[in-house]
């Protein structure tokens, strides 16, 4: 419900904080019986895109002409052989040919980049992974925040992706402020950002975007663990 204009949503050139009472669903070029909520692009600053897909049972997602990085929220999809469920994701390089169909009224992350190739190195090969089958690390020696990595280790990709889960009142061990960019999508839970100069209640549900620079923090709130995956440029040298 609206109460005079009144959201969350906040949108500075340094971040953005998008709430889901102001999506706007439109289908992409090449999606049937499909649409998207696109939370970030070029257009808005950042050097990747990301939106969440949200598939009928049988939706489809066309190719992509960049890479493409997929975790699955909600039902079932397929791309080739590989059948994917809630909490499983794929890596499809540039050049990897594919569609991805759903099985089940389904939504998704997508995050798609064009590929910053590095000297000496090969495109990675198209990758598959359940998240709970990844080892969890702790961020900064806290038990109470968990990491797990859903792209491999390896200066051939030019990015990560990680979820994080905050236990209740944990919270991040400092003010960051550095060179990445992020995508954030809250999946459970809610808790309060730093995003520059302000101080945000998020929820699950909303996105946020930070340019590179922006001090951003996080601090996990309510009886429930925080948890989010986000996204991040690597591993390329700043120039």
């Amino acid at each position: 419900m609206h109460h005079l204009g009144h959201t969350r949503s906040v949108r500075t050139s340094r971040f953005l904080l998008q709430t889901p009472d102001t999506f706007v669903r439109a289908a992409l070029p090449g999606m049937r019986r499909a649409t998207a909520v696109v939370h970030i692009s070029p257009a808005g600053g950042a050097g990747f895109s990301q939106y969440t897909a949200e598939l009928e049972g049988d939706g489809e997602l066309g190719p992509a002409t960049v890479q493409r990085f997929v975790y699955v929220l909600d039902g079932a999809l397929t791309i080739g052989d590989d059948h994917l469920v809630a909490g499983d994701f794929a890596y499809l390089p540039s050049a990897f040919p594919h569609s991805i169909f759903a099985t089940a009224v389904s939504r998704a992350a997508i995050i798609e980049k064009p590929y910053e190739s590095l000297d000496g190195r090969g495109v990675p090969a198209a990758y598959f992974g359940r998240e709970r089958d990844i080892a969890s690390t702790h961020l900064a020696d806290d038990p109470w925040i968990e990491v797990r990595g859903l792209i491999p280790d390896d200066v051939a990709f030019d990015f990560r992706v990680n979820t994080v889960v905050y236990q209740p009142g944990a919270t991040l061990p400092k003010v960051d402020t550095h060179i990445v960019e992020h995508g954030l999508l809250m999946l459970e839970g809610g808790g309060i950002c730093r995003l520059g100069d302000a101080l945000l209640p998020v929820a699950a549900g909303d996105f946020v975007w930070t340019s590179p620079y922006c001090p951003q923090w996080f601090g996990a709130l309510g009886k429930t663990p925080a948890r989010y995956l986000v996204y991040r440029d690597w591993d390329r040298h700043p120039l």
